[in-house]
């Protein structure tokens, strides 16, 4: 019982940490990971049940609720993280855009990103008992590569989320620049789901 104290207060301090994202965009008060593990949550259960395409609502939930666990020690990264220039004004225009690598350098970034994480996985994880453990390590792996049909759609509705928040930012505070974040979700999004649920969104906020 003693681990499982230590495990609940690590991962208690995703309630104190700031996506990172909104971070770079100078949102004042930005959400922290906890509360956007908390909607996508709730978000992946209802629009998989919206499906009713035989989805496995149950490891969809566990998925949402552990996908950022990492972060704990991992911190929230960006793909902005290895191009962001010092000056302010660069920053802010490279922010407007949605960065490319070569494949080569997705590649290797997606390699660093991952061995970081799973690596930060592993040191939150071992406070459990080892069946969970066994079980979080499996979610996880399966989200990150999209190994299975719940994982790709929660990928999706992961990146849903984020379309949210960025939209209710854009309504109190006319920021961040959409069209980098909408460029983003939208080369992922396949999802019939998604993608009505994208367009009713777009309508809402910005048209």
């Amino acid at each position: 019982m003693v681990n499982l104290v230590d495990f609940f207060v690590e991962i208690g301090k995703l309630k104190g940490m700031p996506r990172r994202g909104w971070v770079l965009r100078n949102i004042k008060n930005p959400e922290s990971i906890a509360e956007h593990i908390f909607r996508v949550t709730i978000m992946a259960w209802v629009l998989a049940s919206v499906k009713k395409n035989n989805l496995n609502i149950e490891k969809i939930i566990k998925m949402a609720l552990i996908h950022d666990l990492c972060e704990v020690y991992a911190g929230d990264t960006t793909p902005y993280d290895s191009i962001l220039p010092k000056d302010k004004k660069k920053r802010a225009a490279l922010l407007k855009t949605w960065p490319r690598f070569s494949k080569e350098e997705r590649e290797r970034l997606s390699k660093e990103k991952f061995h970081k994480e799973n690596k930060a996985l592993g040191k939150i994880i071992k406070m459990l008992p080892p069946k969970i453990r066994q079980e979080i390590k499996k979610l996880w792996l399966d989200y990150e590569k999209g190994l299975s049909h719940e994982a790709r759609f929660f990928r999706q509705t992961d990146r849903m989320e984020s379309l949210f928040q960025a939209a209710e930012y854009w309504k109190k505070y006319k920021k961040p620049d959409q069209k980098a974040l909408w460029i983003w979700a939208k080369e992922l999004f396949d999802d019939p789901v998604l993608l009505e649920l994208s367009e009713i969104l777009g309508k809402k906020f910005y048209k």
